[in-house]
């Protein structure tokens, strides 16, 4: 079976149950690629030969979204910040003390936009709920950021990687394959770059905490 006939022979309801449930777990607070399944979902739906439809799998992210992140505030309001000193010691990787000061500091710098611009972030996308849960965010302000930035996010991706789905083979007509990659490369070095800034934020912060964990513990009491 080649991958046409594979991808042929996915339902699309299936499809849009992926996308809404990888999202939805994602923005309850577990690491999952959310992002990279719903490009992947929606350059699908921009396959002629698919029944994928881009609608449909925009709602499903944007569903997957808004309840995902309603459970992790939910959690996070009942657990308190407690939640995350067990979450770190248990998985440093994604939430270590530098992942949550990084966490706290845009919220105590945007407020409600770091829901709302958390959709874009994938250190908030994952941090987002639950935090402003522990942090007794108002629940309707907090529903009223996450369902905005759940429409612009998973609505402004779709259309952009459906579209762009859509003029690929044009732009291949037109000009040449070297194009595409070019445009595919600088989204790659755009995407690691800006991971590698965050990271050093996070390890700047974990340091810092050290440093003063270990001041701590080195006074008299």
């Amino acid at each position: 079976m080649n991958v046409e006939a594979l991808l042929q022979s996915i339902p699309p309801l299936a499809v849009y149950l992926v996308v809404g449930g990888v999202v939805g777990v994602e923005s309850l607070g577990v690491p999952l690629p959310g992002e990279i399944v719903l490009v992947s979902a929606a350059l699908m739906s921009s396959h002629h030969n698919l029944d994928v439809n881009p609608i449909g799998v925009g709602v499903a992210a944007v569903i997957g979204a808004v309840i995902g992140d309603s459970i992790g505030y939910s959690i996070g309001r009942r657990f308190g910040m407690g939640l995350f000193d067990k979450l770190g010691r248990r998985f440093p990787k994604h939430f270590g003390p530098g992942h949550v000061m990084l966490a706290e500091r845009l919220f105590d710098r945007w407020g409600i936009r770091a829901v709302f611009f958390g959709r874009f972030i994938a250190l908030l996308r994952i941090f987002a709920g639950p935090l402003a849960g522990a942090l007794k965010m108002h629940y309707q302000r907090f529903l009223a950021a996450n369902v905005s930035g759940a429409i612009c996010w998973a609505g402004g991706t779709t259309a952009l990687v459906y579209f762009a789905g859509m003029a690929a083979e044009r732009w291949l007509e037109r000009f040449s394959w070297i194009a595409l990659v070019i445009a595919i490369i600088a989204g790659l070095i755009a995407a690691i770059l800006l991971r590698e800034r965050t990271s050093r934020a996070i390890a700047e912060l974990e340091a810092e905490h050290a440093a003063q964990h270990g001041s701590t513990a080195a006074d008299p009491a």
